[in-house]
């Protein structure tokens, strides 16, 4: 009977050839094997024998039809000729969880293997210190778990995303100005709490990842995606690969020192991006000139959108050095596109005339050719993100000492599909 610990044991002693081959049918697929070879550049022999072990195990399933009706192999004009044999993933055979850590909540999602979401659950949180959340990361993975019912037997993997400096190889959230958080070992903690493995993620490099393997990265060489709302974040795709960074540290755009040394950034350095165009310095500027409470976000963009000249120069401003920002990185990495999203989104039009503007103004050459686009992101989204993280992580053997999640009959059961002790 085939399990999910047989499909994971598969990816963790897959070549290299092989994990090519499953990533090309994961993200691309169907496919026919002839598109396979194409694309990876191996043999038809060499494709046989990549794929009649995933077949073998569940990961991906082959089925025959008459040439013309599939992705690329026969005429391609529904004329008679030699079948073609399409190669698409199964996408029950694997299921990972994705954790979104919020200061005030947490978002999980249970995803499958083309990431599609199958439940989720969201816990509001007041305490932020390191051992409450990690009592509340645990309990949106046991909820999960309840809910995904019979489906957990499944699981095989789970990412945490955090924003901040993270250090995935070693689960340490280095530092996170949002949460408070400073070398903080959430991947042992967790692993001790739930008994399995888990990655820790920058969210920002987690949505990256999942616009990688399931969105705008397929077929795209260089891309990048701009995140605006609490904090300013980019990831970064550049020819074909996710850029993670020698330490783990890479397009932290909101950091960039562009603007005026007199403004404080919630990670303590002076001139940074996100000390104007962040969602608490833009409603700290516009509460310093206005007699009655500004309390949030939504009230700056009300008086925004009334008109008033300080809310109105405040996000001027705000837009002002995001566009710099983007042209820098256009500038350096040469994207395609650049997708702007985040919960800042909703409220684009107060950024969009001086983002666009300083952007034509720094981008050199050619680089000012990439496409700036929209996309709103849900939270849940971004919980996708970590499980398109937790995927990738499986199929390129970044967990360490686990094979799987999921109880086994061989295996004592694990905490996170079994315990129902409160946490």
């Amino acid at each position: 009977m085939r399990t999910v610990t047989d499909a994971v044991d598969l990816l963790r002693t897959a070549s290299p050839a092989a994990v090519d081959v499953f990533t090309r049918i994961l993200t691309r697929g169907p496919l026919s094997r002839t598109d396979v070879a194409r694309l990876t550049g191996l043999s038809q022999a060499a494709i046989t024998k990549a794929v009649a072990p995933m077949v073998a195990a569940g990961l991906v399933a082959d089925r025959h039809e008459p040439a013309g009706t599939g992705t690329g192999s026969g005429n391609g004009n529904g004329l008679p000729g030699r079948p073609a044999s399409p190669v698409r993933v199964v996408p029950e055979s694997i299921i990972t969880l994705g954790i979104k850590v919020n200061p005030g909540d947490i978002i999980g999602v249970a995803t499958d293997l083309t990431a599609g979401i199958l439940v989720s659950a969201h816990l509001a949180v007041v305490d932020t210190g390191f051992a409450s959340m990690v009592d509340s990361i645990a309990e949106v993975a046991r909820r999960l778990s309840e809910l995904l019912g019979e489906r957990a037997e499944r699981l095989a993997g789970i990412c945490v995303a955090v924003s901040g400096d993270v250090d995935t190889a070693g689960g340490v959230v280095r530092e996170s100005a949002l949460l408070g958080w400073a070398d903080e070992p959430l991947g042992a903690a967790l692993r001790s709490r739930l008994g399995v493995e888990v990655l820790i993620e920058n969210d920002v490099r987690a949505l990256t990842i999942a616009e990688h393997w399931f969105g705008v990265g397929v077929g795209t060489g260089s891309f990048a995606i701009v995140t605006i709302g609490s904090g300013i974040g980019c990831g970064l795709h550049v020819n074909g690969e996710v850029v993670e960074g020698a330490f783990g540290v890479a397009g932290e755009i909101g950091h960039l020192p562009l603007t005026s040394e007199q403004y404080v950034c919630t990670c303590g350095r002076r001139g940074c991006v996100e000390a104007v165009a962040g969602s608490s310095a833009i409603v700290r500027a516009v509460a310093s000139a206005q007699p009655t409470p500004v309390a949030s976000i939504d009230d700056a963009v009300a008086l925004a959108h009334a008109g008033e000249p300080a809310a109105i120069e405040a996000f001027d401003r705000a837009g002002t050095v995001i566009g710099t920002a983007i042209a820098t990185v256009a500038n350096l990495t040469g994207p395609e596109i650049v997708v702007i999203t985040g919960e800042a989104v909703a409220d684009y039009d107060l950024y969009d005339q001086r983002l666009r503007a300083a952007f034509g103004a720094h981008a050199f050459g050619a680089a000012g050719n990439c496409r700036i686009v929209i996309r709103p992101h849900t939270f849940e989204d971004w919980a996708r993100g970590a499980a398109a993280a937790a995927l990738r992580g499986l199929v390129l053997q970044r967990y360490a000492g686990v094979s799987s999640i999921a109880p086994t009959s061989s295996r004592r059961p694990s905490p996170l599909a079994s315990s129902r002790e409160p946490v």
